[in-house]
């Protein structure tokens, strides 16, 4: 296992991502459908924050188990904009940054993903996971 990879080489590109305009309701929407914890809030390739879905857990009433509760978030959800939700003073990488960087930032922060960002242009997402995932393969 090499700690001096490039964090391109591991990075998630293919990215589901959501704009400014979008709603919490599409956001929570794509948070279940591709089974992920992180939507990068995009204006075109530029990022803009970073919406995690513990995000979306804090405004949400989702200790609240009963057969109203996708009807309450809703409300919930509409009360706010992904803007006043979203984390958008963002710690991002260069491609280029290793492996090793990364793991640094992600251990001494209090977040689990970090953007990957050339210039103002995203290029992907590195995880906690990614780099699990990358570590574990250097175990075999």
């Amino acid at each position: 296992m090499k700690i001096g990879v490039p964090v391109s080489q591991i990075m998630t590109k293919n990215l589901v991502t959501l704009s400014t305009k979008d709603d919490l309701v599409t956001a929570e929407r794509l948070f279940k459908k591709h089974n992920i914890r992180h939507i990068p809030v995009v204006d075109g390739e530029n990022i803009k924050g970073m919406l995690s879905l513990t995000d979306l857990m804090r405004i949400s009433f989702a200790d609240a188990i009963d057969e109203h509760e996708e009807v309450v978030d809703t409300i919930v959800y509409n009360m706010f904009t992904i803007p006043q939700v979203m984390v958008s003073n963002l710690v991002s990488v260069d491609p280029n940054a290793t492996i090793k960087e990364v793991a640094q930032i992600l251990a001494n922060r209090e977040f689990h993903a970090l953007p990957v960002v050339e210039g103002d242009k995203l290029k992907g997402i590195v995880t906690t996971t990614d780099l699990i995932q990358y570590f574990l393969r250097g175990l075999d």
